[in-house]
């Protein structure tokens, strides 16, 4: 028997729309266990796909094709290898990347990140870890990697059933990994860490934010350095602050790795600390705001959207004339449109005058699935301050 799930109208229009995301609300039927990949049918049984069934997850099913066509080790190898050789047309001059992207690479709920020879994998719905053990012989192959490991800690796992865990998959995986970008060079801990430790997606906006980068800088939420460490040598001083004692011991120590003398980093709350720095007069030519995701869900974003605002405000004080801000919002459910309006509210707040220099958003190795805008998550504006 082929394992089936029949879809409302509804469900079906979301398909057609080219959204790859079916909810439970959606599903009125299935005969499969969780877990396996599942014909798609409409309420007329007119066949629309084939995709990742969770039998746990509100996400119920995760479309992978609406083509007629055989999910096997071939589709898994063709739709691997498309990513692989995107990420290698972007000639990307760094040795940690994301290598798959998951729905916006068309393989839903997988994650792959490079860090050299390693591979970092996160399979977050249940169909998908199943897929694991056969996807890995693949990533080695087409990549040579000499070491695969498995970072499925994230908790959203635990809403597809599935346990959080730490493993290595393959080869040897080291406690500490050497990797470069542009000039910097860092060393990652793949196994602690938020995500799978870099924020790969910020990687092309610390390109950007160099372009800028003078004088007195400040950054803000930097946890591991990355702005601090890549701007620092565009700058007289930099300054690093972020609330994890950890953080700033590894942003010390790549300082140190990287020869940059003028790097210091300090342990504090940012928002106790923004105010502490106005109070005390203090200005900077270049500030960093890159803080974690304020708004978990949409009930969440009124209090995120206060938050943002009174970061932005206070470092826009804190900015000289012709001095420039890099602003950040990794919150999916606060979109570009209302993040761009709270830093305009900041700046009349604050009576500061801006114009936006950029746009930007995550790097292009994070590419976003049009009519998905889940896949759009990372908003960045860089700023100047006129008067």
């Amino acid at each position: 028997m082929i394992p089936t799930a029949v879809v409302s109208a509804r469900g079906e229009q979301r398909i057609r729309g080219g959204h790859p995301w079916i909810f439970a609300s959606d599903v009125d039927d299935v005969a499969a266990e969780g877990g396996v990949v599942v014909e798609v049918l409409g309420p007329r049984q007119r066949f629309l796909g084939r995709a990742l069934y969770s039998e746990q997850s509100q996400i119920t099913l995760r479309m992978l094709t609406r083509d007629d066509e055989d999910v096997d080790e071939g589709f898994w190898r063709r739709r691997i290898q498309a990513a692989i050789d995107y990420r290698t047309s972007l000639n990307i001059k760094a040795t940690a990347y994301r290598l798959v992207h998951a729905e916006a690479d068309l393989l839903p709920s997988l994650i792959v990140d490079r860090y050299g020879d390693v591979l970092v994998v996160q399979a977050l719905s249940q169909a998908m870890d199943r897929q694991l053990p056969a996807l890995v012989p693949m990533l080695v192959e087409q990549v040579g990697a000499t070491g695969v490991l498995a970072r499925n800690d994230p908790r959203v796992r635990l809403l597809e059933g599935l346990e959080q865990r730490v493993e290595v998959l393959f080869g040897n995986v080291p406690d500490l990994i050497t990797v470069h970008e542009s000039d910097v060079e860092y060393e990652v801990d793949p196994r602690h860490g938020q995500k799978t430790d870099l924020f790969l997606d910020q990687r092309e906006n610390r390109e950007a934010a160099a372009l800028y980068a003078r004088g007195r800088m400040l950054d803000c939420f930097s946890y591991h350095g990355g702005f601090a460490l890549r701007l620092a040598g565009h700058c007289d001083t930099a300054e690093a602050i972020d609330i994890s004692a950890d953080a700033v011991s590894r942003i010390g120590a790549n300082a140190v790795r990287n020869k940059l003398t003028n790097l210091q980093a300090r342990e504090a709350n940012v928002f106790d600390e923004l105010r502490r720095l106005e109070q005390a007069g203090e200005h900077y030519d270049t500030v960093v705001l890159d803080p974690p995701a304020f708004a978990k869900n949409k009930a969440s974003v009124p209090k995120a959207l206060a938050g943002y605002k009174d970061i932005n405000l206070r470092a826009l004080r804190l900015l000289n004339p012709g001095g420039y801000l890099l602003t950040c919002s990794c919150s999916y459910n606060v979109d570009e449109a209302t993040f761009a309006e709270t830093i305009y509210e900041a700046s009349i707040d604050s009576r500061v005058s801006v114009t936006v220099v950029e746009k930007r958003m995550q790097g292009r190795d994070h590419p976003v699935l049009l009519g998905v805008p889940e896949t759009y998550y990372l908003k960045c504006f860089i700023v100047r301050r006129v008067a």
